[in-house]
């Protein structure tokens, strides 16, 4: 898991609910500890993941625009920027 949640706030185009979906489920998995649910740990991470993602996602569409982009790009557009063929980053 990445130490650092990137900022969703400013990218253009907007950030997609993917991206706002993967952001809070590092940010679950980080103050949780958990890294891999279980039977037991499951449905109360699910919630908090998807309460987290509306969370953001209403707090983005609230704020005013950045006046500059962030200054890196969420994991989810690295991925998808990265030429073919290109070794993925561990």
């Amino acid at each position: 898991m990445c130490r650092n949640i990137t900022t969703l706030r400013g990218l253009e185009p907007p950030a997609t609910p993917e991206e706002i979906e993967a952001a809070a489920r590092q940010y679950v998995r980080k103050v949780s500890g958990v890294q891999k649910t279980s039977a037991a740990t499951e449905a109360a991470f699910e919630r908090a993941v998807r309460q987290v993602a509306e969370a953001t996602a209403d707090l983005l569409a609230e704020l005013p625009p950045r006046r500059q982009p962030p200054p890196t790009l969420p994991p989810l557009r690295r991925l998808a920027a990265r030429p073919a063929g290109s070794p993925s980053a561990g």
